[in-house]
């Protein structure tokens, strides 16, 4: 494989419309503006079929966010879940948690997605948090870890790639890195006890995605997405963290107000992360890709990260090739299925 083939695999892209963009990169992200609505908000199944397979014949992955509540991109005709603090009101939640993972997995897998970008691992402790709050599976941190790995499981028997988000942890925050930096200055002691154990406990999961947030106690200068002793140090060293490490979206203005996305994605790549999520901005996109071979022209040590991350990501395709089969379409919005989200959300 050539650099420019093992740059693509790290760029994971999202595109304006319903024209799929060349398919040559490592995954494909979905979004409502890709999707074929009707005038009541119904999306084209049919078409949101086709469009997946079209972008999975260039070797790529599709991926989307499908997490329930206001985080879901396919609602009607498929079924349509509750947030998953939900899981707050159900007694039997870990057995119910695996359930609505398989059925949604199943929904996915049966349109043609392979990675959903969830659980949410982050810990609800802030009731002003504008952008986690009943997304989280819980208020502490053995709550989230017991419903968002059962969740989890149930997504990987669907044949559906789960990704644990955001690490370190966005629960605590009280602004949203879409539209700025936030920063948590917990001491390491709390970190340890909310914020950090769900993801220490995620060795499972073929995917974790980082957060744009500054965590004082571990790096009091960067971003997590761009620290080396956060990524590297803590999630693939320290916690022994086996999978992909994917960036959350490099257009956000945690980073894009203050550095380019060529800047942005080789600090990413040099602090850890494997995947580098640019889900919007076209250009964006392009200043990455040149960046990353520009730079890795001259940098030996650049060019072993871009190959150790190609690598990765291309050794879980493979496996992932040997996923369950795929489902009938009929699958989706289920009676089965609506009448198991009724019973988490009532």
């Amino acid at each position: 494989m050539t650099i420019d083939d093992d740059i693509a695999q790290l760029l994971w892209v999202g595109f304006e419309d319903q024209h799929a963009p060349n398919p040559k990169y490592g995954a494909i992200v979905l979004f409502k503006r890709n999707l074929v609505l009707d005038g009541e908000g119904r999306c084209d199944l049919g078409a949101l079929v086709a469009l997946c397979e079209t972008l999975r014949a260039g070797g790529g992955l599709v991926a989307i966010d499908q997490e329930g509540g206001r985080v879901q991109r396919v609602k009607e005709p498929a079924t349509v879940w509750p947030p998953m603090m939900a899981f707050d009101r159900i007694a039997d939640d870990t057995g119910l948690a695996e359930q609505v993972g398989r059925a949604m997995g199943d929904e996915l897998r049966a349109l043609g997605i392979d990675i959903d970008f969830a659980p949410v691992l982050d810990v609800h402790t802030n009731p002003a948090n504008p952008i986690i709050g009943d997304r989280a599976f819980g208020r502490d941190a053995g709550t989230v870890s017991r419903r968002a790995l059962a969740f989890a499981r149930g997504l990987a028997a669907a044949g559906v790639l789960a990704c644990g988000k955001h690490f370190p942890g966005h629960g605590d925050t009280a602004t949203d890195s879409h539209l700025e930096l936030p920063r948590i200055d917990h001491a390491g002691p709390r970190l340890e006890t909310v914020e950090l154990a769900p993801f220490a406990a995620a060795h499972a999961l073929p995917m974790i995605m980082t957060a744009h947030v500054v965590f004082a106690a571990l790096d009091a200068d960067r971003p997590a997405t761009l620290s080396r002793a956060v990524v590297t140090g803590l999630l693939r060293e320290r916690f022994g963290y086996p999978g992909v490490i994917v960036s959350d979206d490099l257009d956000m203005k945690a980073i894009a107000a203050t550095m380019g996305a060529d800047v942005a994605a080789i600090a990413a790549i040099r602090a850890g992360c494997d995947a580098l999520l640019l889900c919007r901005d076209r250009d964006n996109q392009l200043l990455a890709e040149e960046g990353l071979r520009k730079a890795a022209e001259t940098d030996a040590e650049l060019r072993g990260r871009i190959a150790e991350s190609a690598a990765r990501i291309r050794a879980m395709k493979q496996a992932h090739a040997q996923a369950a089969a795929r489902p009938p379409l009929d699958v989706v919005g289920c009676a089965a299925h609506r009448a198991l989200a009724q019973r988490l959300a009532s």
